[in-house]
């Protein structure tokens, strides 16, 4: 182990401000609502890539694996989240055995982390064509090329089938990849994190229970 990283990670500013304070009790009732106007305050603060997120997964055997995505649609009552897919994917083969995951995001320019967790379902195949045609022609031809998560033997044969991708594109505008796939998580707990420069971490947490929303403060 390098003897002298923990030293330089000590070193790195954390929460180094200015940060937005938060009062939990003028928090919104419901946590989709409460993210819903956390995203509006990122996007009015210039907040990087906002919509970015962490999607955590689990297989059936409960092996846990992330990545990084992108939040395609909020459903702010309901406190569910929309984010894309191809079902021949690792994250696909996860929640095809496993419907369940959670979903992170972390805005340090705000000091603001959220994280939201519960089941997840497949929306219809006209929901999943119309992401998928909403998509620029790069990230289209991008959703034709190779099957995702497969092993690649080299860089030619990536830029072989990135051609014959652009080709199928070029071809037919309208053409969606079979395995393409839109998911939804409903919230069934959700946490605001609030990072300060002192030592007092504000963590508003909500869980549903029934029909009904119960949120209490967590220790920082």
């Amino acid at each position: 182990m390098d003897e002298e990283l923990p030293d330089r990670l000590r070193a790195v500013p954390v929460l180094a401000g200015p940060l937005p304070s938060f009062d939990p009790d003028g928090a919104e009732p419901s946590p989709g609502r409460q993210f819903a106007r956390w995203l509006d305050e990122a996007l009015d603060d210039g907040v990087p890539e906002p919509h970015v997120m962490t999607l955590s997964t689990a297989d059936r055997d409960g092996r846990p694996s992330a990545r990084v995505l992108m939040l395609r649609g909020l459903g702010a009552d309901a406190a569910t989240f929309v984010f894309a897919s191809d079902t021949g994917s690792h994250k696909g083969h996860d929640l095809a055995a496993n419907p369940h995951a959670a979903l992170s995001w972390y805005w340090p320019l705000q000091g603001r982390q959220i994280r939201a967790a519960g089941p997840v379902e497949v929306l219809d195949a006209a929901t999943a064509r119309g992401d998928f045609l909403g998509r620029r022609e790069t990230s289209r031809v991008a959703g034709f090329t190779g099957r995702m998560s497969a092993p690649l033997t080299d860089p030619d044969t990536y830029d072989a089938e990135r051609r014959r991708a652009a080709d199928v594109v070029a071809a037919d505008p309208r053409a969606v990849p079979a395995g393409h796939t839109v998911y939804r998580l409903r919230a069934d707990e959700m946490e605001f994190f609030q990072g300060s420069q002192g030592t007092f971490h504000v963590r508003l947490h909500y869980v549903r229970q029934g029909g009904e929303w119960r949120r209490g403060l967590l220790w920082p």
